[in-house]
């Protein structure tokens, strides 16, 4: 059996990752989405386990001081790890993982998985990111400054990523995370095992 194909996703917030990731996971069940652990509260319809591990402050640092987390990372006032036992085991069984993380948590997971793929979701401008955010209708305008702000200085990451997707029209990039996801399942280097008769002469 292969190892399967580890994925890296980030964007900034409003970007529409999350709706993306939902939306790829329906098309292509063999496709695994690990769920990472938080220290932040369950924001409502949030199910532990399903979208996040919801864990104590206490209970993420003693599995941080444990050297649990594949990534891990602070972004507003709020701890995200990715236990790495999760990931490694979804691996070995063959399944493809993504790993919907932030560019702090990408740079840790290169360094255990450089044959990662790493994939940078962007909205088509600054304009349409700020009426997206608004458009949620959850957060105050002080909440909403910090969070462009933030957006801004992820962005200047997108390119330590091997893939950028822009987010201008929904379907289509949805199209072309499948079809990176299709792509690199077809490498050489992946199918050679597979398909060993065909080198046998």
């Amino acid at each position: 059996m292969n190892e399967g194909i580890l994925l890296i996703v980030s964007a900034p917030s409003g970007a529409g990752k999350t709706s993306l990731m939902k939306a790829l996971l329906a098309r292509d069940p063999a496709l695994t989405l690990s769920v990472s652990c938080t220290t932040r509260a369950a924001r409502p319809g949030e199910q532990d386990g399903v979208h996040y591990h919801f864990v104590a402050p206490a209970e993420f640092q003693a599995a941080l001081r444990a050297g649990d987390f594949l990534e891990h990372a602070r972004v507003f006032d709020n701890w995200y790890g990715t236990r790495a036992a999760d990931v490694r085991t979804r691996l070995a069984e063959g399944h493809d993982v993504i790993l919907e993380i932030d560019w702090q948590g990408a740079r840790q997971v290169r360094e255990c998985f450089p044959t990662s793929v790493g994939i940078f979701i962007l909205p088509p401008s600054i304009a349409e990111l700020e009426r997206r955010l608004r458009g949620r209708g959850t957060d105050s305008d002080a909440v909403i400054a910090r969070r462009m702000a933030q957006a801004r200085s992820e962005m200047t990451h997108a390119d330590e990523y091997k893939y950028l997707v822009v987010n201008d029209r929904f379907d289509g990039a949805l199209d072309a995370l499948a079809a990176i996801v299709v792509a690199e399942r077809h490498l050489m280097v992946r199918q050679r095992s597979r398909v060993a008769f065909a080198f046998a002469f």
